[in-house]
């Protein structure tokens, strides 16, 4: 309700029953008066006619059936009330008459009286003035208001569209951080916003691609001359050959996962369905191929399958295992369903990350100790591209220290229909 839109609305909508309900009242005001005028004077008129008839004739009031009586008093059930607009009507006349109206509630009748002569009281129908119809008015400006806020909402909504394409822009925001192509139709305003912001998308996606480039490029041309040096390491000192070939092979693995990196983050493969099971077994038998002591799944685990590519998925599900054994000293897996998605918790002992630094824990080359560089393998971006694997696939990576000691690291998967 406190949108845009709903406020420009209703500023409409207020301003305009606002300038009408006031042009109404204005005019009921300023054309009523010469009715009420009128008809006092036609009253007044009627009253001196059959006054001077009556004087001249009083039994003509028989003939007539005019009403003649005593003075009218206020009783239960009957109001009498002095008529200035008649009575002054007769004084600009030059007659100085006593005018009253007699009403009665209930049957809603009303008469003029007027004093005849000392005692004797002539009673005239007297409709009054005419009812105003409010009823009638009230159902008018109900009208008017359906009307105006229909205009209202189609003035407002078309006025602030180009902030609703934005909003959608965002909506749209894939795996890749960009929205999603808009078309360039409608109104002109409408047609520059959706111009503008696929003109950002595609600047922003240059950009990247630009520097995804950059980071592949660089990691492959790293490659040359670390082959040379690891060359020349072969004829150093047997206690400096070691430390070379040691900072070597960890500039390789960098070189290695930034362009692994990129290579996710450009991948345009689409996914498909794939067995999480087999897939995590797969995983655990090569990882103790090369000495890491990890279980076996359970054989009573869950057979999922999720919608994904299938060696992306198993880089990015090798990278979380082996995280876990390589800084929590273990990894236990459980597979289960949480409604339309996979749900694989990967369990360890380690020393967990301090609760400050676990949303940073997906930044490349992020490490909770820059002193564990020398203790612990790898190059810090296995996370990451984990994380943009399984971001890719509408999946969602959550990682938490365990009360009981070490951290649980969460993937979310969607299920393959």
């Amino acid at each position: 309700m406190r949108s845009l839109r709903f406020r420009l609305a209703m500023l409409l909508l207020g301003s305009v029953l606002g300038v009408v309900a006031l042009a109404a009242l204005v005019s009921l005001v300023m054309l009523d008066r010469p009715d009420r005028d009128t008809f006092r004077m036609a009253f007044a008129e009627e009253v001196r006619i059959i006054a001077t008839y009556l004087r001249d004739d009083p039994a003509a009031a028989g003939r007539l059936g005019i009403t003649v009586g005593e003075r009218p008093r206020n009783e239960p059930g009957v109001f009498v009330r002095d008529s200035r607009g008649i009575r002054d009507a007769l004084r600009d006349k030059g007659i100085d008459q006593d005018v009253r109206i007699v009403g009665d509630p209930q049957s809603r009748t009303r008469q003029l009286a007027f004093e005849l002569t000392p005692g004797r009281w002539v009673y005239l129908p007297y409709p009054g003035f005419p009812p105003r119809n409010f009823l009638g008015f009230a159902a008018y400006l109900a009208v008017l208001a359906g009307g105006v806020a229909g205009v209202s909402i189609f003035a407002a909504t078309k006025m602030t569209r180009p902030l609703l394409i934005l909003d959608e822009a965002v909506s749209t925001v894939g795996a890749d951080g960009l929205p999603a192509h808009m078309p360039e139709d409608g109104p002109p305003e409408v047609r520059a916003t959706a111009a503008a912001v696929n003109r950002l998308t595609t600047r922003v996606r240059t950009a990247v691609e630009s520097r995804m480039r950059l980071v592949a490029a660089a990691g492959h041309d790293l490659r040359t001359p670390m082959t040379r040096m690891r060359l020349r390491a072969e004829f150093l000192p047997e206690e400096e050959r070691e430390t070379w070939l040691k900072d070597l092979d960890e500039l390789d693995r960098i070189a290695d996962s930034a362009i692994r990196l990129v290579r996710e983050e450009v991948d345009p493969q689409p996914g498909e369905a794939v067995r999480l099971k087999p897939l995590l077994a797969e995983i655990v038998g090569e990882l103790g191929e090369i000495g890491h002591d990890i279980a076996m799944p359970e054989a009573s685990l869950a057979d999922l399958a999720v919608l994904a590519r299938p060696l992306a998925l198993k880089r990015a599900l090798r990278n979380l295992v082996e995280n876990a054994i390589v800084h929590g000293g273990n990894a236990r897996m459980s597979l289960r369903r949480d409604g339309a998605f996979a749900e694989l918790l990967i369990e360890d002992e380690g020393p967990g990350i301090p609760e400050e630094l676990l949303e940073r824990a997906f930044e490349p080359f992020f490490r909770v100790d820059p002193a564990r560089r020398k203790l612990k393998p790898g190059a810090g971006l296995g996370m990451a591209i984990a994380k943009e694997i399984v971001d890719q696939t509408g999946g969602t990576i959550r990682i938490a220290n365990r009360p009981q000691g070490g951290l649980v690291q969460t993937v979310r998967l969607p299920l393959a229909v």
